[in-house]
């Protein structure tokens, strides 16, 4: 057994003894070493201090050199600078009632420096994860792989989460290094079917949005549409900093120093919250009521310095399912929603404007002396140019101006619009013109995205789209509303205020003071005119008088009961590829100093007495009575 310890020798089987103290016996000559030698020696030495010299050398640059950088990732392995969000501000109504709360949630999110540093391990952890969030791995392995790893920046997991769920998510994540719960706010929408059009929404940034906005955060919320979109930088505030102390599973630990954030700034609207929820009521009433399929439209203004008191869009929608993150399957019910609510149409919808055009044909007409106020014209009830008949709804006898405003006469303004006998009309140059100074076929300027042109075609128009020439039969059309002309709703009641107020085109304005959180004015937005004096004060009041003998012995004489005196416009308007028609009503009051200027239209609802009077009348009635119709 022990024999396998032992080498074997071929030659001999023990070792002599001679052998054993051969060294010993031996002289010096017979020495088995060989002497280094002092050449060599140096040598040895030489590099011993090179090697020596380089080391030190080393230690100098990093201690000395690189030392603050060194320092510095050294230091990050346990401090931290984050960022701390602000408050975004709030919305307020003309009465100062709160319409927009900002509701507090918790975030899911992952340090990517701190989840991925340990490759061995990063498995085990998104399984974990997975389990605890009930996301899939693969899922969260998508998402993750999204991440800058070596960021410090919180990269979002899981949003909106409530407090009771947050408190238990908490003690869940405790251990794994690298996931956090942080604090968030999302918009809290009150009454929002009422208003989303104008307040829009705020939800989560994305990527095409963080390019433009490299100072935000992934994490952060932004504003989307409306209100929120437009006035985003007086809204989300700034941030301030907290430099932190984390464990070694990036957990923080404690605050070393905090930089505090500035809260966003407040709006107060012009917008009266109670008759925007009345109006929006009463279209939601009488689409009922005549089985209208497709929606409505009411804008109120102020015509003495062009404040929005009312953009009111029917059907609406929820924008508190958007401020949460809106599923794909309410989204797509949206956008296959045959009213189409997510399209601002009091901005955005464009539709031919019907006889609601004849009051401003009306005031180019005497601008132009192309008629006189008292001159009378014969309404047979049609005009015939060559084989062409353009009809009249009725045989109307001789009407002045007034009366054709009053009873819509559409013969009257065929004449006084395209020419006809010895009155040579406006022709298409000129009712463009004028329709430009209204401010039809141009945007307005509101605060708000979205806002559309609309239309006043011409010859050049024609020839570009069509490929034909302008004929008279469209200078008639476009005369009383029809054909080609499109405007919005907002165009219409803006147009509607210039004739309440006597001539001054305003910009629309929807906000009227921002404040600070402390109450404080940043900004009072003063009226914007945008022109004025392009229309006689003296034509203008034909126009009105024509405007307020319609609401006494025409179409809109269902108004004259009121407790103020009204003045008003219908208009029934023709659209392509349906034989429905859109019922249109413009109306301002108290007539003698006017607060109220009215654009309603009901699409696809008919006659515009039938349909679009009630509204006005319902309308007018409550807001003459109402204690929230305040100034401020």
């Amino acid at each position: 057994m022990k024999n396998k310890y032992f080498i074997k020798n071929k030659d001999k089987e023990s070792l002599e003894l001679e052998e054993l103290f051969l060294d010993s016996a031996a002289g010096e000559d017979n020495n088995i070493e060989i002497p280094l030698g002092v050449k060599n020696i140096k040598t040895v030495k030489k590099l011993f201090f090179l090697v020596l010299l380089a080391l030190v050398l080393q230690a100098t640059y990093l201690q000395i050199v690189r030392g603050g950088y060194y320092t510095k990732i050294s230091e990050n392995n346990y401090k931290r600078i984050v960022a701390v969000k602000s408050s975004r501000g709030i919305i307020y109504d003309r009465n100062n009632k709160q319409i927009v709360f900002n509701m507090p949630i918790f975030d899911l999110v992952i340090i990517p420096y701190d989840f991925l540093k340990d490759k061995d391990g990063i498995k085990e952890k998104i399984k974990r994860l997975s389990e605890i969030i009930e996301v899939k791995e693969d899922d969260l392995i998508e998402k993750i792989n999204k991440a800058d790893r070596f960021s410090h920046q919180s990269f979002l997991i899981l949003e909106n989460i409530e407090k009771d769920e947050a408190l238990i998510l908490e003690e869940k994540i405790k251990r794994i290094d690298g996931v956090n719960l942080e604090k968030n706010a999302i918009r809290n929408y009150v009454d929002s079917k009422y208003i989303s059009n104008i307040i829009g929404y705020s939800g989560r940034i994305n990527e095409k949005e963080l390019k433009i906005n490299p100072n935000y955060l992934l994490t952060d919320t932004i504003g989307k549409d409306g209100l929120e979109f437009f006035y985003e930088k007086q809204l989300r505030g700034e941030y301030g900093k907290e430099e932190i102390e984390v464990d070694s599973f990036g957990k923080k630990t404690r605050t070393i120093g905090k930089e505090n954030p500035k809260s966003g700034n407040n709006l107060i609207l012009n917008i009266n919250s109670g008759l925007q929820k009345k109006i929006y009521n009463k279209l939601n009433e009488i689409t009922a009521k005549f089985e209208t399929e497709a929606g409505a439209s009411v804008v109120a203004l102020n015509p003495k310095n062009g404040a929005v008191l009312a953009l009111v869009n029917f059907p609406s929608y929820d924008n508190n399912l958007f401020a949460k993150g809106i599923s794909n399957d309410d989204y797509n019910k949206l956008l296959t929603d045959k009213t189409n609510p997510l399209l601002n149409k009091p901005i955005a919808g464009q539709y031919p404007p019907g006889s609601t055009f004849k009051p401003l044909l009306g005031a180019a007409a005497l601008q132009e002396e192309i008629i006189s106020p008292r001159r009378k014209i014969f309404a047979s009830g049609a005009i015939y140019v060559g084989s062409y008949r353009y009809p009249d709804w009725k045989a109307h006898g001789l009407v002045d101006l007034t009366r054709a405003i009053a009873q819509s006469c559409n013969v009257y303004f065929y004449t006084v619009g395209g020419g006809y006998g010895d009155i040579e009309g406006l022709g298409i140059d000129r009712i463009k013109k004028y329709a430009n100074l209204f401010g039809l076929g141009n945007t307005l300027g509101i605060d708000l995205p979205g806002e559309k042109t609309g239309l006043i075609p011409d010859r050049q128009w024609k020839k570009d789209i069509k490929d034909e020439r302008w004929y008279i039969g469209d200078t008639y059309h476009v005369s009383i509303g029809q054909g080609d002309i499109l405007a919005t709703p907002l165009q219409i009641a803006n147009y509607t205020a210039v004739i309440a107020n006597g001539g001054k085109l305003f910009q629309p304005q929807i906000v009227d003071k921002i404040i600070d959180s402390d109450g404080n004015i940043v900004e009072d937005i003063d009226p914007k005119i945008i022109r004025e004096n392009f229309i006689d004060s003296d034509n203008i009041k034909w126009i009105q008088k024509g405007m307020r003998e319609n609401v006494i012995s025409g179409s809109g004489i269902s108004l004259s009961g009121l407790s103020i005196e009204v003045a008003g416009k219908t208009g029934t308007a023709q659209y392509y590829g349906n034989k429905k028609t859109h019922a249109w009503y413009i109306a301002y009051a108290p007539y003698d100093d006017p607060e109220i200027a009215l654009a309603i239209i009901i699409e696809g609802g008919g006659e515009g007495h039938a349909v679009a009077v009630p509204v006005a009348k319902e309308v007018l009635e409550w807001y003459f009575k109402s204690e929230s119709r305040i100034m401020n």
